[in-house]
């Protein structure tokens, strides 16, 4: 379903002396040098959870396989001028359109692709490796093509040679027609398409001209990354996603006169129909254009070491964020933090779901509301930190009226981990432990009012006399209790032991409690 949210602030964007951008929202204030915050970011985080792993998502294009022989590089050959890379290891990878499905997948979506191959070994591997990781290869195979193969030698982490298998010269018009025919069979029930050119000759003129308005037909957005000079065959998509220089070399214009590319990207827009333009610019970001604004995201800094892939990944992010109806500028933003994950590894690695809320943790810190989970929500929040290698702490209790006895647990037990989950008593448990004018403040304001500490990650309530069930539905590593109690004594502890966790005791801090500050507050 193509559903693109309500209509989008619009931003301004200058180039400063230094070449930092300077983003501005239109007839607001500037903002130099700063990093976005992501726009509906418990939306996306929803997304990201919830609904991606529903989305059915459909790429088109030149699939290719990635070959690595990785080892070390020890002297120098005496044949040539030229190192020794002594082999340790190979492996192959699905790469071009198969890359971007397998970022899809990686993420949750139930992905299939339709690509070209020859009746080869690297097919035999390539649809192997997709079945493998969970992508459906629909592929349209010819005796007259070979399945374009690329082998890259690294000694160490650096590339020092890549070697190239394809056979030029222009596919056959029958079997174009077949991978249309598959298409299109395949386009009911879709919830993306993506058209990912590599110039390899599947992605043609004929081939756009069915499929675009077959899957707009459908209410489908059409995601495409771009090759060539010529971007007309693309007429009618939802947005084509160019890097820097295939837009300078598209529009001729030099590719450091960003103002006049985003000029003319906007005629490219209103000329082609698309929804808008999204462009990757390398260190400087990404940009979605529009006729009439633009909007920056700049990018997040990281250590690159391979850029293969990254924009595969920026695709991917696109379509799902599409797909699930999130605004186009918060999708460019996701973006933009999945490409600085992806570019600090070697090769085309896709960036994997709990990687990508990781690097949203510090956003999601400054949210408290994104912090207070079901049961549901925080057992997928849970797996995603445990897949990430984090240490999960769990502790519990009423808190109602939070006091220094409080924070000094909670502070405590974030020590014995990388994250902590405070379970609540609901407000009907509490006035059945404590009595009927208890408690004094409502489960929602103290789920709220702990979510917004630093040392807690997220905050579940639970109605039952104790956290047994929540417990077991997370199986932390750590269980923190306060007070004086001997471990084996506390909920939970036997089945701790069952998992391999521990239960640690935290001495309270004496003079203070809820029931002496109700006291005091009352005069007595």
């Amino acid at each position: 379903m193509h559903c693109l949210g309500s209509p989008p602030r619009r931003y301004d964007s200058n180039i400063c002396p230094k070449g930092s951008f300077v983003l501005q929202e239109a007839n607001g204030p500037r903002t130099k040098g700063a990093q976005l915050v992501i726009a509906q970011l418990h939306r996306v985080v929803q997304a990201i959870q919830d609904e991606w792993g529903s989305k059915r998502v459909l790429v088109v294009g030149d699939v290719m396989l990635d070959k690595y022989i990785w080892g070390d590089v020890e002297r120098i050959s005496p044949e040539a001028p030229v190192p020794v890379v002594r082999g340790l290891r190979h492996d192959e990878k699905p790469g071009g359109a198969a890359n971007v499905a397998m970022n899809m997948a990686c993420l949750g979506a139930r992905v299939a692709v339709v690509g070209i191959t020859g009746q080869d070994e690297s097919e035999r591997l390539l649809a192997e490796n997709l079945r493998i990781n969970g992508v459906d290869p629909q592929f349209v195979s010819s005796e007259s093509y070979e399945t374009v193969t690329k082998m890259r030698i690294l000694g160490g982490r650096q590339q020092m040679l890549r070697l190239d298998f394809e056979r030029p010269g222009a596919i056959e018009p029958a079997v174009s027609e077949r991978l249309i025919e598959k298409t299109i069979d395949l386009l009911p029930g879709t919830d993306a398409l993506v058209l990912s050119d590599y110039a390899k000759g599947v992605v043609t003129a004929e081939v756009c001209d069915a499929l675009i308005p077959a899957a707009r037909k459908l209410g489908i957005p059409v995601l495409v990354d771009p090759k060539g000079l010529d971007f007309a065959r693309y007429k009618g998509a939802t947005t084509i996603c160019p890097n820097l220089s295939e837009l300078s070399r598209a529009v001729r214009l030099e590719p450091t006169d960003l103002e006049a590319l985003f000029v003319a990207a906007e005629a490219v827009v209103a000329d082609l129909h698309l929804d808008f333009l999204t462009a990757t610019l390398s260190e400087k970001g990404i940009a979605l254009v529009r006729p009439g604004g633009r909007f920056v995201a700049p990018a997040l800094a990281r250590q690159v070491f391979d850029v293969s892939g990254a924009g595969d990944t920026v695709i991917a992010i696109l379509a799902l964020c599409l797909a699930s109806g999130l605004e186009p500028e918060t999708a460019v933003q996701l973006a933009n933090v999945a490409a600085g994950i992806v570019v600090g590894k070697v090769g085309t690695v896709p960036v994997q779901k709990h990687e990508l809320l990781a690097a949203l943790g510090p956003q999601i810190a400054l949210h408290a509301e994104d912090r207070v989970l079901t049961q549901e929500e925080l057992v997928k929040r849970v797996a995603l930190w445990k897949a990430n290698s984090e240490r999960v702490v769990f502790t519990n209790g009423c808190f109602d009226l939070l006091h220094i006895g409080h924070i000094t647990l909670l502070e405590q037990a974030r020590r014995f981990g990388d994250r902590l989950i405070v379970a609540i008593n609901s407000d009907a448990s509490v006035s059945r432990l404590k009595g009927p004018t208890r408690p004094i403040v409502s489960e929602n304001e103290r789920a709220r009012v702990l979510a917004a500490l630093a040392a807690v990650d997220a905050v579940a309530v639970f109605d039952e006399p104790t956290p047994l069930q929540l417990i077991v539905a997370v199986q932390p590593h750590v269980l923190v209790k306060g007070g004086d109690y001997e471990a084996d004594s506390v909920v939970g502890s036997r089945e701790m032991q069952s998992w391999g966790g521990e239960v640690k005791i935290v001495p309270l801090v004496e003079g203070f409690s809820t029931t002496r500050l109700i006291e005091k507050g009352a005069g007595r």
